[in-house]
């Protein structure tokens, strides 16, 4: 009595809405748009409708980090896990699994902490010296004596490396926030992962970075190693993992490629800048047609990937 059809596609991949006369093509005898389908609504109502999907995967994304951001603030502790051979860590005698205590007589409780004393004192130096001395109390693992030594981190490292040539061991802790900020934080964490993700997007086309992308098969296997991690870090990594996921559905979904609600979105502007005038239904369908194909095949392509890094 609605209208609507609800079905299940022989490849049970992915979600979608299907609305009668998304790419202008349900016309009466008279060659009129039923109106009550898509193609009968005025430009902006077709925008709200495009946009809304997107704009709910976004709010979604910004609750989840909320609740994620209640259970505290994922720090990394400065405990060392890696340091590059001849680096100024290698040379003060830094080793795996040194926790740094304190750095310059402030005390270091995460990774961040001693990561904002050498940028201080990077700073504050102004490029005068190719190093800059920094005094750090180390607990080395199996010790409780503190060991002093002195860093000379440098003001520009080679490239991959910091001032010190060391990385943290991925230890992390959750430093509990007032709730109040929980809206706050997941709001920002929000903002901050989609700059992130749209950066990578443009080092992946110009080479910057490798063309790393999980497919159905890739995004299953990572969304299993996170929720092994649920007993030893919490809910945190579920959370965000699934706040993530939403807010890249929605960008990928918002970019101008035939098919995404994206280049719907281009074909009802150019209608707008066209005084109103909509593009042939042929047209409009071919061109979504087109990019649905390349979609599907590059979807194929990912999983085949996907399930080839499965295997041993």
């Amino acid at each position: 009595s609605n209208h609507t059809i609800y079905s299940l596609n022989l490849i049970p991949i992915g979600g979608f809405v299907r609305m009668p006369g998304e790419n202008g093509d349900i016309n009466d005898e008279d060659g009129n748009y039923d109106p009550q389908s898509f193609a009968a609504k005025s430009a902006g109502k077709r925008l709200i409708v495009l946009v809304a999907g997107v704009t709910m995967n976004v709010l979604l994304a910004m609750i989840l980090f909320t609740f994620a951001f209640g259970f505290g603030e994922p720090k990394l502790l400065p405990q060392i896990g890696k340091v590059v051979p001849s680096s100024p860590a290698a040379i003060a005698g830094i080793q795996p699994g040194d926790t740094i205590v304190a750095a310059n007589n402030q005390p270091v409780n995460f990774f961040i902490d001693l990561q904002s004393v050498v940028n201080t004192e990077l700073q504050a130096d102004k490029n005068q010296h190719a190093t800059v001395p920094v005094a750090l109390q180390i607990r080395r693992s199996g010790s409780t004596e503190l060991i002093s030594t002195t860093v000379n981190v440098r003001e520009h490292p080679p490239a991959g490396q910091g001032p010190m040539g060391i990385e943290a061991s991925g230890k992390v802790v959750f430093d509990s926030i007032p709730l109040w900020q929980a809206p706050l934080r997941g709001v920002q964490y929000t903002f901050q992962t989609t700059s992130d993700f749209l950066k990578a997007i443009g080092q992946m086309f110009t080479g910057a970075l490798p063309f790393q992308v999980a497919g159905p098969v890739g995004i299953v296997r990572i969304t299993g190693e996170v929720a092994q991690s649920v007993p030893s870090e919490g809910w945190w990594p579920i959370l965000s993992l699934t706040a993530v996921l939403s807010l890249n559905l929605a960008i990928i979904n918002i970019l101008p490629f035939p098919a995404l609600d994206g280049g719907r979105v281009v074909l009802v502007l150019i209608e707008v800048l066209r005084g109103g005038k909509k593009l042939k239904p042929e047209v409009e369908g071919m061109i979504n047609f087109a990019g649905m194909l390349m979609l599907l095949t590059l979807m194929v392509v990912i999983t085949f990937f996907d399930v080839k890094n499965l295997l041993p």
